[in-house]
C-alpha cells in the first residue's frame, strides 16, 4: 500500500525547498516504462516549468492539490491564455485534466505546495515534451518575469 500523509509532503516538500529548480517529484510508478506515470510533484512559488504539451506521442496530464494553490494555466498555439483554474483544495478546487496536444504550465502560489500528478506512460525524456517556442526555456533569463505576466493577465497576486 502507498499512503500518501503529512511526514511524506513535508519531506518533499525539504526537498523542494533545498532544490535549485525549487520543486521535486516522489514518483510512485515502478519505472518509466508503466503505462501510467503517479507522482508527488512539490513546488515553491516562482518555481518555473515551461509551458510544454505532450503530443507525438499524445498523453493526458491530472493534477490534484494536495496543499497549497495551483495556478494550472493552457494556452492556443500562439502562446495566449485559452483556459485557467486555480486549483484549491481549502476552497473546493481540487484537480484538473489537461487533454493531450495542449500546450500548458503549473505554477504554486503558496509555499510547501504539493500536486498529485498522473500522466500517461510512458515516460521517455527525448519525447516526453513539447516545450513552447514563444515561452523562455528553464535554463533562460526572464522566467520570473514571464510568470509574473502571467499572473498578471489573470489578476492574481504575485506568490511570495
Amino acid at each position: 500500500m502507498i499512503k500518501i500523509n503529512q511526514p511524506l509532503l513535508d519531506q518533499i516538500s525539504e526537498q523542494a525547498k533545498a532544490s535549485r529548480r525549487r520543486r521535486m517529484n516522489h514518483n510512485f510508478h515502478g519505472d518509466y516504462s508503466d503505462s501510467l506515470q503517479r507522482l508527488l510533484n512539490a513546488m515553491e512559488p516562482l518555481s518555473y516549468i515551461q509551458p510544454h504539451k505532450h503530443e507525438d506521442p499524445d498523453k493526458r496530464e491530472v493534477f490534484f492539490a494536495l496543499r497549497g494553490r495551483i495556478l494550472v494555466i493552457e494556452f492556443d498555439d500562439l502562446g495566449n491564455i485559452s483556459d485557467h483554474i486555480l486549483l484549491d483544495p481549502l476552497n473546493g478546487s481540487y484537480g484538473t485534466e489537461i487533454p493531450e496536444r495542449t500546450y500548458h504550465t503549473i505554477v504554486a502560489l503558496d509555499q510547501d505546495t504539493v500536486a498529485y500528478e498522473f500522466k500517461d506512460g510512458p515516460y521517455a525524456a527525448i519525447d516526453d515534451k513539447n516545450f513552447a517556442p514563444w515561452a523562455p526555456a528553464e535554463s533562460e533569463a526572464g522566467c520570473t518575469e514571464y510568470l509574473y505576466r502571467l499572473l498578471n493577465l489573470l489578476s492574481l497576486q504575485k506568490p511570495m
